[in-house]
């Protein structure tokens, strides 16, 4: 049990609530060019890509996403094609949620508010936060911030525009590297990392495992 009353539950959104679909229309769209483990070292590249994309100045998200397609493209060896790349960006607003997410969020509605912090485009993200099936308090992203995590901007216009102390919030996110290792890093004493299969554990982090975002609901007594 997660014996704490946040203020807050902010999220990481891609990944954690929507089901992130880039890996899948990697192997959709290349795998008529590379298969098995060509195509594997592709999805792998293309999501560390993405990472490196995020960590320097603020770019539209087109770009990040189109620039990490050309980057593993070359390191691949595959033909880029900028119409392909672009296949990826316009697809993100389609994307639902995990299929644990909406009751979930749910039974977390009716007695937390919920705050997205999001790598994500303005014009973008609303379309999946509709398909998320619960209210959001604020919905905070990367162009508004002017950063993307795993920089600590974010989450410090996130403490303003709320009017919270890191260790009022709980934050939840599937992945250490863009979002626990950062809240560790800024004194948020109250996480949760949801297992989605992204990234193994690393316990120094200091923060509660669930399954998914039902077991959170459970975690917190709802």
């Amino acid at each position: 049990m997660i014996d704490f009353e946040p203020k807050f539950i902010t999220f990481d959104c891609y990944g954690t609530l929507v089901k992130f679909r880039m890996a899948d229309m990697a192997r959709e769209i290349y795998g008529n060019r590379l298969q098995g483990a060509e195509l594997e070292n592709f999805v792998t590249r293309f999501a560390g890509y993405r990472r490196d994309e995020v960590l320097g100045a603020w770019k539209p998200y087109r770009d990040v996403v189109v620039n990490a397609i050309k980057r593993t493209c070359e390191v691949t060896g595959v033909k880029f094609i900028e119409e392909e790349a672009e296949q990826f960006y316009t697809a993100v607003p389609t994307w639902g949620p995990h299929p644990d997410v909406p009751e979930g969020l749910s039974r977390l509605a009716k007695k937390y508010k919920l705050v997205g912090l999001t790598n994500a485009a303005n014009a973008q993200i609303m379309s999946n936060i509709e398909k998320l099936g619960a209210p959001f308090h604020a919905v905070i992203t990367a162009e508004e911030v002017g950063a993307y995590k795993p920089r600590m901007q974010g989450f410090e216009y996130m403490f303003k525009k709320l009017n919270v102390k890191p260790e009022e919030i709980l934050h939840v996110s599937s992945s250490l590297r863009y979002d626990l290792m950062t809240a560790h890093d800024l004194g948020i004493k109250h996480k949760a990392f949801v297992k989605r299969g992204h990234e193994p554990g690393t316990p120094y982090y200091e923060y509660t495992e669930v399954e998914d975002i039902i077991d959170l609901a459970r975690q917190l007594g709802l």
